[in-house]
């Protein structure tokens, strides 16, 4: 059989920013589809985002959540710790519940399907990693991030580069755009998931001959395989680029991300019920996490008045608290009458200055010291929640 003729085909995406032409080159001697672009006036994006389908009737609020792996272990760790616990009967199932929030659904979803269906109505709400959010969903207009730092999942999308060869002497992507290697006929050879954030970011930094392979998996062994000469990846020790003899070029982060809460603004503005869970969910999620790494510290201290005890802790830089210390009057029985010759103090100290505390706590007469763990402070109001609201026009 004749072999089949390579096929080229061009054509226009439109982002919320500008149109993005779009070369696909399908090659029949091999799976991958590559993209290429060799000019300034040539890019390349990624999967097209979707577009909003007729949304079926529903009632019920749908929260989407990652179906496995360690982002969906700390998601539902971060649910519970906020008493969201998530009840999933059969393990074998898609679906779950909240019992504290009867009227939501928890839907067990691949992360860049969480996205996809938000954009389509089928979820209203999502937990998944900024930079899903921002590879497939393309800067939509209808995705609002309603928490940007949920404090898990961290790492950065990063352009690395081999250590020896060519790029010994390469440690910045200015550089990397100064090699004169790259041309039409022999571009810089770049493998990467993330086919919208990757070329994006490449191009904006003035790498004109460049031809972008797709791929998934192991893209550390590319290099050395000698099917690509960078990649654009997920780094978050760097460990395995070092093992792999590869390092991240300076200016090279595309972007830093994390885990973040994600909803629709269609949905937030005219689906029942998805604004007030919206809303319970934030203010757990926000109390839950300024609380995480901050302990209660009381103590008993000498002195003749609430005054002259808050003076002398106020003089302390640890010992602040949120607002200031709260001092209440320890009351004993002597010689038959009520006496107040104590004062206890209550303050919120970072766990990593404990011992600190402790120490200037003792230095103005402190005792009994007594710690304890806090699970959430309660803001007067989210600062979150009200950017939200500003973000829907309401």
């Amino acid at each position: 059989m004749a072999a089949a003729a390579a096929l080229d085909l061009t054509g226009i995406i439109q982002s919320s920013s500008s149109p993005l032409t779009v070369r696909w080159k399908t090659k029949r001697r091999s799976s991958k589809n590559e993209m290429i672009y060799c000019s300034a006036a040539t890019f390349i994006a990624g999967d097209v985002a979707p577009t909003a389908t007729t949304e079926v009737e529903r009632s019920v609020v749908r929260l989407g959540i990652p179906s496995k792996g360690r982002l969906s272990d700390q998601t539902l760790d971060l649910l519970k710790s906020c008493q969201l616990t998530v009840r999933k009967p059969n393990p074998r199932q898609y679906t779950a519940d909240i019992p504290l929030l009867p009227n939501l659904e928890v839907w067990f979803q691949r992360p860049k399907d969480i996205v996809r269906k938000l954009q389509l109505g089928d979820l209203d709400l999502g937990i998944v990693g900024y930079d899903i959010v921002s590879e497939y969903g393309q800067e939509n207009e209808d995705l609002v991030i309603v928490h940007d730092a949920l404090q898990y999942g961290d790492c950065r999308l990063a352009v690395a580069i081999p250590k020896e060869g060519i790029f010994e002497n390469i440690n910045s992507v200015d550089e990397l755009t100064k090699m004169t290697q790259w041309t039409a006929e022999r571009p810089l050879r770049v493998v990467t998931g993330f086919t919208y954030l990757g070329p994006k970011f490449l191009k904006e930094k003035g790498l004109k001959h460049v031809a972008v392979t797709t791929a998934d998996g192991a893209l550390e062994s590319c290099p050395a395989m000698g099917t690509a000469d960078a990649i654009v990846d997920l780094v978050s020790s760097g460990t395995t680029l070092r093992e792999n003899n590869l390092k991240e070029v300076e200016g090279g982060t595309v972007l830093q991300s994390q885990a973040v809460l994600v909803a629709s603004k269609r949905s937030l503005r005219s689906r029942e019920g998805v604004l007030e869970i919206t809303h319970e969910m934030l203010e757990r999620l926000e109390a839950h996490l300024r609380a995480t790494g901050e302990i209660m510290v009381t103590a008993n201290m000498r002195g003749n008045t609430a005054e002259e005890v808050a003076h002398r802790v106020l003089t302390q830089t640890s010992l602040c608290g949120l607002q200031g210390p709260t001092i209440s009057p320890v009351y004993c029985l002597r010689d038959s009458k009520v006496k107040v010759d104590y004062y206890a103090i209550n303050i919120v100290v970072p766990q990593k200055s404990l011992y600190k505390s402790i120490q200037q706590l003792r230095s103005i007469g402190g005792s009994g010291v007594l710690v304890s763990k806090l699970t959430y402070i309660f803001d007067e109001e989210t600062p979150r929640w009200r950017k939200l609201i500003s973000q829907l026009g309401m």
